[in-house]
């Protein structure tokens, strides 16, 4: 064993799947990842084994007890402990060269600026329900000709969004405008998985409420984001590989093994006139 750091010898065993050229290159790109809970936190970690060098994180919350089902960073040492801290720390712990910026008050309309800011690359971890500032954080994107990504743990599945400079922005495909909250998160959930392969693993349909924002989650819907997510990021910062933008999607279903491929080529109004209920 030892203390000494090598950044070649840490992700040596990427290569093959990535050059030694394009593991260089991603050494030198920052993606901003907003929220560091349930999906933020392990994009945050699965990127830094990925080689990535540098990183913005958001978060203004702190670890609690109900975190503990799916959250990367929740154990006992860090309960109460802020959320962007202790990632920031663990991600260190992977790569001790990582430069981390931390906005520990979340993403706020206030700090979009500073928090894109040399940004390759924006990875929406998000709470589902943080709807409002998840228009803000895309829009900025998309003004700032900055990729995103969005990928949803429903259930024991991810369903994938791309939004790519030039092609269909979030409010083009989702259409929130000025609508009230809980409409907006009926659009977010239909949008995202028109297929709704995630419908029939939901046993106790008590425990989702979209109008008083609660839902369940498991931590086999995050792992597998992450992992979703990687693989997209991994194919945009080396410009290399199809990479599918909104309209097109994509939704998996571990529990049922089904995989799903969407197109809401008129965006959301298009679920809404095939027949889709934004409330299942």
């Amino acid at each position: 064993m030892t203390s000494h750091f090598s950044y070649q010898q840490a992700f040596s065993r990427n290569i093959g799947w990535v050059t030694h050229q394009e593991q260089n290159i991603l050494r030198q790109k920052k993606v901003a990842i907003a929220g560091m809970g349930g999906v933020g936190g392990v994009h945050l970690l699965t990127l830094a084994r990925l080689g990535i060098g540098a990183f913005h994180i958001a978060d203004f919350d702190v670890f609690e007890l109900a975190n503990f089902n799916r959250q990367i960073g929740a154990t006992m040492s860090s309960l109460g402990q802020p959320k962007t801290e202790v990632l920031a720390a663990m991600a260190r712990d992977i790569n001790p060269e990582l430069h981390i910026d931390i906005f520990s008050d979340g993403v706020t309309e206030d700090n979009l600026s500073k928090f894109f800011t040399g940004v390759d690359l924006y990875v929406d971890g998000l709470d589902f329900f943080a709807l409002s500032i998840r228009q803000a954080t895309f829009l900025a994107c998309s003004n700032l000709r900055i990729p995103a990504i969005t990928v949803a743990p429903l259930g024991m599945g991810a369903a994938l969004l791309n939004f790519l400079p030039g092609k269909m922005t979030f409010e083009e495909y989702f259409q929130f405008g000025d609508l009230p909250e809980e409409e907006k998160a009926q659009r977010f959930l239909l949008g995202l998985a028109p297929s709704s392969l995630h419908r029939d693993s939901l046993v106790d349909s008590s425990t989702l409420s979209l109008e008083e924002k609660r839902g369940p989650s498991t931590i086999i819907g995050g792992q597998l984001c992450a992992g979703i997510a990687a693989a997209e990021a991994l194919k945009i910062l080396l410009n290399r590989g199809k990479v599918f933008s909104a309209p097109y999607g994509v939704h998996f279903d571990a529990y049922s093994n089904k995989l799903a491929h969407t197109d809401g080529h008129n965006g959301i109004s298009g679920s809404l006139q095939d027949g889709g209920s934004p409330s299942t």
